[in-house]
């Protein structure tokens, strides 16, 4: 299941239980909606509900993210797992996305917040 609020920097977006293709394509819809309304929006990404996510969901997230990746800002990412926070770090090598992993939605949301460096 999936959660998706507008907010002044972008998006805050939280997910629960499983993460489906048909939360994907909501986020998908989402997310280029936002872009085109505010050019490169940041994101919120509260994955600490999360408990699994589909394997046609996570090929579906590289094909977006190669196709768009210059169409957003930064990413937080709220995980409680090692794993999320290593795939977080490696996602900003292998791509121009700014992701930065936090314990709480708080300190995600106050990074989104802050100002940014020129």
């Amino acid at each position: 299941m999936i959660s998706i609020r507008e907010q002044d920097y972008g998006l805050d977006v939280a997910l629960f239980n499983e993460f489906t293709l048909a939360d994907f394509k909501l986020l998908e819809a989402a997310l280029l909606k936002r872009a085109a309304e505010q050019g490169r929006p940041d994101v919120l990404l509260d994955l600490s509900g999360m408990k699994d996510f589909t394997l046609d969901m996570a090929l579906e997230e590289i094909r977006f993210m190669r196709a768009h990746e210059n169409d957003f800002g930064r990413f937080a990412i709220v995980a409680d797992d090692v794993w999320v926070s290593l795939a977080t770090h490696l996602s900003g090598l292998l791509t121009h996305a700014r992701a930065q992993h936090f314990e709480t939605v708080e300190e995600a949301q106050a990074w989104l917040l802050a100002p940014q460096p020129l």
